[in-house]
């Protein structure tokens, strides 16, 4: 029984180790295979015949062996030589995607494939390739590159008489002293038919049209309707609206359900605050009656469509110097003025008669040297450069040039901007999918 149990270790042992030379063979083979297939097709591409090469370096590329990279390389090669023939576009990106999606892919690759993209100005694909890159490698090269492509921008056909700062993809424009609500590729969502509208919020927007103010849906539908005592409105957010009737501002809901208290002035809410106003002096109130801003200031400084209150902040007037108020109260360093935080980035400021760019925490974090500016949003700060506007990012540099008579603040991609034509929107290629310049 023991020799038997002998003769089949023996025999096992055999039988592995003849299946490691096969395997060990077969593995230096495909090696060998792949290089000698690698070299005729070298051959043929050197002699331009790159058509017969490329089912050489397939084959040779499907190996699970040491040249499949060489071999891949020399395929690309073989591709893009062949691009104007029917196929061979789709197949140099099929195999720049397996590259990408291994497990170690180099930088190199997701370079590679976000220029090829860039020649065909398909700005959005190579920096969707490109955010994937630096996710999985971090490289600094192809984080260069996406900065010194994220800002291509598409420009809208509509143009405007006036507009105000996007809000939600939407905006309020103005046509021959009408007005009404475009979407952010300039194409008009309610008509310009009104005196004054709101921005659109919550599937509404407040419209005024002769001495009726009530409320349209975005098929511009008649929703609900305002007393016939209310004369005016301010913007809508938070299912909040302010309204003026009978010599007070009170607020209300989107279906003009008013609450009891009442102001001297009242303006937009945004973060579920508000910049309003009694016996004379401005604060800032929450959603009910509680105050996080007392009133006692001159000016809460708010933006165009009336916000104030972002990052945790305020920006307050005493006089004529503006301080910012956080959560710690008021801050010592006085300025000329301001414009409130958005939602991501930093305040612009103005000190000794220049603007600049400072932290929530009031630390100075882009200098004093700009004739005009408007805070960040999404990255980006309008700047006015001598007598025109353009666009910086959080370095303070310049990445959309300053050829704009007036610019205002990006919001989800898009910003509005004024040329020869009138108000403009663009649009950073990023934000639009499937697009190319």
């Amino acid at each position: 029984m023991r020799m038997y149990i002998r003769v089949l270790i023996c025999i096992s042992c055999t039988v592995l180790l003849l299946v490691s030379w096969i395997v060990a063979a077969n593995s230096k083979s495909a090696s060998e295979k792949q290089l000698l297939l690698i070299k005729e097709a070298t051959d043929m591409m050197n002699e331009d015949i790159f058509i017969r090469a490329v089912p050489l370096l397939e084959e040779a590329a499907e190996y699970n062996a040491r040249h499949t990279s060489l071999a891949e390389n020399e395929l690309k090669r073989a591709y893009l030589a062949l691009m104007d023939k029917r196929g061979f576009p789709r197949r140099y990106i099929t195999l720049l995607e397996k590259q990408m999606n291994r497990k170690n892919a180099p930088p190199e690759v997701f370079i590679e494939a976000a220029e090829y993209y860039l020649s065909l100005f398909k700005i959005h694909d190579a920096l969707e390739i490109m955010k994937s890159g630096i996710e999985k490698t971090g490289d600094e090269n192809i984080i260069m590159l996406y900065e010194n492509s994220r800002y291509a921008f598409e420009i809208s056909r509509p143009a405007f008489d006036n507009v105000t700062e996007m809000y939600n993809k939407t905006i309020q424009v103005q046509i021959d002293g009408m007005w009404g609500i475009a979407g952010d590729d300039g194409t008009l969502i309610i008509p310009c038919i009104y005196d004054k509208i709101s921005n659109f919020n919550i599937d509404r927007a407040i419209v005024k049209s002769g001495d009726a103010i009530y409320a349209v849906d975005k098929d511009n539908n008649r929703v609900s309707v305002a007393d016939e005592t209310v004369i005016d409105f301010n913007n809508y957010a938070n299912n909040r609206v302010s309204l003026f009737a009978a010599g007070s501002w009170v607020r209300a809901t989107g279906d003009f359900e008013t609450g009891s208290s009442l102001f001297e002035d009242i303006k937009m809410y945004s973060e579920g605050y508000a910049a309003a106003k009694i016996n004379n002096k401005w604060g800032v109130i929450g959603l009910s009656d509680k105050w996080l801003v007392p009133a006692e200031f001159d000016e809460i400084i708010s933006d165009e469509l009336g916000r104030c209150f972002s990052q945790d902040a305020v920006f307050v007037r005493n006089g004529k110097s503006v301080y910012l108020y956080t959560k710690g109260g008021l801050e010592s360093d006085a300025y000329e003025d301001a414009h409130p935080f958005g939602k991501d980035g930093f305040a612009a400021v103005k000190r000794y008669g220049k603007w600049g760019f400072i932290n929530k925490s009031g630390t100075e974090v882009i200098p004093f040297i700009f004739e005009d500016a408007l805070s960040f949003g999404q990255h980006l700060a309008a700047v006015k450069v001598g007598e025109h506007w353009g666009f910086i990012n959080k370095q303070g540099m310049v990445v959309i040039e300053p050829v704009f008579m007036e610019a205002k603040s990006f919001s989800e991609g898009s910003a509005p901007v004024l040329t020869d034509r009138g108000w403009q929107i663009i649009t950073l290629l990023e934000y639009k999918k499937g697009v190319s310049l």
